[in-house]
């Protein structure tokens, strides 16, 4: 369940409007389900139209894990790779995360996350479904033979329009946060972050972003030190920039994944040059 009390600026707003601004990671199309199962309440009563709301109003939203969607885009006998939205954690303990609504979609407690996105970092995330699945993959993440790229929206311009960034990354775990330093230091890690420039308009520009080292916050971490935050992003982007957009999550997606396996893959030889894109 989901509560809120509306603030004073959607005072007399439409109220999937302003569920839609006080939660951007429920999908619209899912908020218009809930009002027709009446699973919206105003104020203790239950709604079915997108009716007006006031400030201090209470708002109540229920949803039922059955109603829970997996946007699955690509699924084997080994593997299965979900669109991950924003909002949701990989994993988690205290609450449904995606790993869980994996595991009642397949039936089965035997699936494995092979790596991770940011619960605001929307986009392809890759579960084994066997142990020598997730063992190979594991171990091509790590040889660098699966290659992960993902799409943003960072403010500025950049001089170069391709670059491969090298730096090095800290991760303070005390504070849940990363640094980066162009020189190596103790404790720092080497990071590798390749970006080309997809297109501009007059204050951002939009890249394609291929992780070759995958730590902690790295693109979004690496981004910012250049000087070119991802907009949204409430831990290393640029408070103005973000009011101004009005964006409260960081525009980040992992969009693609390629299988280009150097070495034997064994069971998963099959997936060799496979391409999964959303």
């Amino acid at each position: 369940m989901v509560n809120f009390t509306i603030p004073e600026k959607l005072n007399n707003q439409k109220i999937l409007k302003a569920i839609s601004i006080m939660h951007p990671e429920i999908p619209y199309s899912t908020l218009q389900k809930l009002l027709r199962k009446k699973d919206i309440k105003v104020n203790g009563k239950r709604i079915s139209e997108n009716i007006n709301i006031f400030s201090s109003d209470i708002v109540e939203i229920y949803f039922k894990e059955q109603e829970e969607k997996l946007d699955i885009v690509f699924e084997d006998e080994n593997i299965i790779a979900i669109n991950k939205p924003q909002g949701i954690e990989v994993l988690n303990s205290t609450t449904t995360s995606l790993l869980d609504l994996v595991k009642k979609h397949l039936n089965s407690t035997e699936v494995y996350p092979c790596h991770r996105l940011d619960r605001n970092t929307s986009g392809i995330v890759l579960f084994a479904k066997n142990n020598e699945a997730l063992k190979i993959l594991e171990e091509k993440i790590k040889t660098k033979e699966i290659r992960k790229f993902y799409k943003c929206r960072v403010l500025g311009h950049l001089k170069q329009k391709t670059a491969t960034l090298n730096a090095y990354l800290f991760k303070d775990r005390k504070k849940s946060i990363v640094y980066i330093s162009d020189t190596k230091k103790d404790g720092y890690m080497p990071i590798i972050t390749k970006y080309t420039v997809l297109s501009e308009d007059e204050e951002t520009s939009y890249l394609e972003v291929e992780l070759i080292t995958g730590r902690t916050h790295q693109i979004r971490a690496h981004l910012a030190f250049i000087g070119h935050p991802i907009i949204g992003d409430g831990k290393y982007g640029d408070y103005e920039a973000n009011k101004k957009f009005n964006k409260k999550y960081q525009e980040l997606f992992a969009y693609k994944l390629i299988f280009n396996f150097s070495n034997d893959a064994r069971i998963l030889n099959y997936l060799n040059g496979t391409e999964i894109t959303i």
